[in-house]
């Protein structure tokens, strides 16, 4: 069965290319809570008129939900379940674990799709969401295709993969980068892409992080093997022709795979970046471009005056082409469209508006200098219908007010502990050395596989502690080492230790099957919302760390003050699978080593300064400088939480450091330097 070729819609236009280029789904987004907060999206009558086209059409549409969800925004997120569970749309795709909470109590007969967002890497995962009843699940972007063929192997839910369009460095769902820069959340739609931004190392200034973008169609012969339901092609933020280009492409080879090479020209016309088949084609080495904009480079501005600029080319180009122009800075691109060609005195202005090999374009909106290079990045003479002409019913855009009342009030609980309790995690086991147990209540030990191979549960000093020790899973566990994670958890369960902290929601299954188990949720276990929080609870999660990117409204917004709250931690700004090189004696792995016992490289923008780890074969970016938050303990006591993290990963192990931090701790004092991350600027 040929698998299903989904096109992304982020306006009218782009969905009646996509409709057009030969799509049997759609994606897009509404106004509110979508991944891609920077489309145009629709608004709801929008959505009834072109869900009554699609019907017409036979085109399946998905409708995004997949940001997180913040405290306030609760009665907004019920209003828009509410509305759309009045439409056709064939299926939600979310990310928020909150999200999904109220849809399968109160909203059951919509579908549900899990957003690559939700981290998605291994059968694990899919084996979880088929538990919880979700139709599909879209995958991490960053599995190899042997890892694919095993995970479609086993899976017992359907398969969606991204075959075509942009790249993220880090994880979809773990990057924080973004927020670190301002609050701008890539996992809530704002994502300010800090991985297409030129860093400085000790030697040179790059693209460190700027991936090229993903091609898949090579592959997709072999890939239309597999118990793969959809093919999924990126870019919401796309122009309509792009649309329309790539969906021609894929097309063409999932119906005849021997068109490949026509497919192929196709595609040389996505006004993408270079293209790579990344872990999928086994690529990797360079993966990563000299050139993070789109476009296709057709030639270096010569002269330019007031009112015009001039460039060699051996590009055909018309009126309404659409130029990008990027400075010899690097930086600050700007877009154009092709108004006028200018004709010099003495020349011969052709019909398509070409001089010879040069062309002048009369320009008054923006200053173009010599060297600006110039980049093709949309065509004239491809037009579709921007209005809809079809209505669907009017929807009711709000929920009853006592309904809504309703369904918050059973959510959460706003009890307050009677004890506080502090927690430190480690990523090292160096660290055991230098702690004093008896000054912390829980010891979260987030170990590399190396580590977890040598240390041995069965030692004095472990089983002396053992029911403070809580050992931590990873953010990514490959499809290889699930057995060894299993092991590992069986070997200290055994032991005696049975307590084990979850990175993913997921790894669930990889514990053992006992009720002595004492379940908790990382971070990356996003407990953004009381609803998210609900979820967990009724999975059976005893401790949760909120989210790193939180702020103090969104915490206050909550009824809950049971999790746990950070207050020392350095956050994983990338979470990558993909090794980067600063310069060349930098090698992927020479930081794979305990934190103090290697030389970790470091680089900087123009406001910060960073490091990157790597661990495991994951690249890790973390800022030089931690966030602490230890000066507002005391105040956060007051408003009922009592449950705190300081996180010593990525700190040197020493005895002085841990006494210093816990000495603040309990007199509610600043560590400096440090940053308050969003904390008191606030998470959009």
């Amino acid at each position: 069965m040929k698998p299903e070729l989904l096109l992304p819609v982020g306006n009218t236009e782009a969905f009646y290319a996509a409709l057009e280029g030969g799509a049997d789904a759609v994606y897009l987004g509404l106004r509110n809570f979508n991944a891609r907060g920077r489309a145009q999206n629709f608004a709801p009558n929008q959505l009834q008129s072109l869900l009554k086209e699609s019907q017409r059409s036979g085109l399946k549409v998905y409708l995004t939900l997949n940001t997180l969800i913040k405290n306030s925004e609760l009665p907004t997120l019920l209003d828009m379940l509410y509305m759309l569970s009045q439409t056709t749309v064939s299926s939600l795709i979310i990310q928020d674990w909150g999200v999904y909470y109220l849809l399968n109590k109160f909203f059951n007969k919509l579908p549900i799709h899990a957003s690559t967002q939700m981290g998605i890497h291994n059968s694990t995962g899919t084996n979880y969401l088929h538990t919880k009843s979700f139709e599909r699940v879209i995958l991490a972007r960053e599995l190899t295709l042997p890892e694919l063929t095993e995970i479609s192997r086993k899976a017992k839910i359907e398969l969606e993969i991204f075959a075509h369009g942009a790249l993220c460095y880090s994880f979809s769902g773990m990057c924080l980068f973004s927020s670190y820069l301002g609050g701008m959340s890539a996992n809530r739609g704002l994502c300010c892409q800090p991985c297409r931004r030129i860093f400085n190392s000790s030697q040179n200034s790059d693209y460190f992080f700027s991936l090229k973008d993903n091609q898949l169609i090579e592959l997709l012969p072999q890939i239309m093997k597999l118990n793969i339901s959809g093919i999924k092609i990126e870019g919401r933020m796309k122009a309509a022709e792009y649309v329309y280009n790539v969906a021609r492409a894929y097309r063409m080879v999932i119906d005849d795979p021997t068109k490949m090479e026509a497919a192929k020209e196709i595609l040389k016309y996505d006004f993408g970046r270079e293209k790579t088949s990344y872990f999928f084609g086994g690529n990797i080495e360079n993966a990563i471009t000299e050139d993070p904009y789109i476009g296709i480079y057709i030639g270096k501005v010569s002269s330019s005056d007031e009112h015009s600029f001039s460039f060699k080319t051996l590009h055909r180009l018309k009126i309404m082409d659409r130029l990008r122009i990027l400075p010899k800075s690097g930086t600050d691109a700007r877009a154009i469209k092709i108004k006028e060609f200018k004709k010099k005195k003495g020349e011969r202005k052709k019909e398509n508006g070409l001089l010879g090999k040069v062309v002048t374009i009369q320009t008054d909106k923006i200053k173009v200098n010599r060297e600006d290079k110039v980049f093709l990045i949309g065509l004239a003479d491809i037009k579709f219908k921007s209005k809809f002409t079809l209505e669907g019913k009017r929807l009711k855009l709000h929920m009853p007010e006592d309904k809504k009342k309703n369904i918050l009030n059973k959510i959460g609980s706003s009890k307050i502990l009677s004890r506080q309790q502090l927690f430190i995690r480690i990523n090292s086991f160096d660290w055991l050395r230098k702690l004093y147990f008896d000054k912390f209540d829980f010891l979260i030990l987030n170990l590399s596989k190396k580590e977890w191979e040598k240390l041995n549960p069965h030692s004095p000093f472990l089983k002396k502690n053992s029911r403070k020790l809580i050992i931590q899973l990873p953010k990514f566990i490959s499809e290889r080492d699930i057995d060894f994670y299993g092991s590992i958890c069986s070997h200290f369960f055994r032991a005696g230790i049975s307590s084990f902290m979850l990175s993913h929601i997921s790894q669930k299954l990889i514990l053992p099957d006992s009720h002595k188990i004492t379940l908790c949720a990382s971070e990356n276990v996003y407990a953004l919302n009381d609803v998210a929080i609900q979820f967990l609870k009724e999975e059976f999660i005893k401790f949760y760390v909120y989210p790193f990117e939180n702020d103090h409204q969104n915490l206050l917004a909550g009824k809950d003050r049971k999790g746990i709250v950070p207050l020392y931690f350095h956050p994983e700004l990338f979470h990558s699978r993909m090794p980067v090189l600063f310069n060349h004696k930098d090698t992927p792995t020479q930081s794979d080593l305990p934190t103090g016992q290697a030389k970790i490289p470091s680089f900087r923008d123009d406001r910060y300064t960073y490091k990157k780890l790597v661990r495991d074969g994951i690249t890790i970016v973390i800022p030089e400088v931690p966030v602490s938050l230890l000066q507002f303990k005391d105040k956060l006591v007051k408003e009922g939480f009592r449950r705190f993290l300081i996180d010593l990963s990525c700190v040197k192990p020493s005895q002085n450091t841990f006494n210093r931090l816990l000495k603040k701790f309990h007199t509610s004092t600043a560590e400096q330097p440090g940053t308050s991350f969003n904390f008191k600027a606030g998470l959009r």
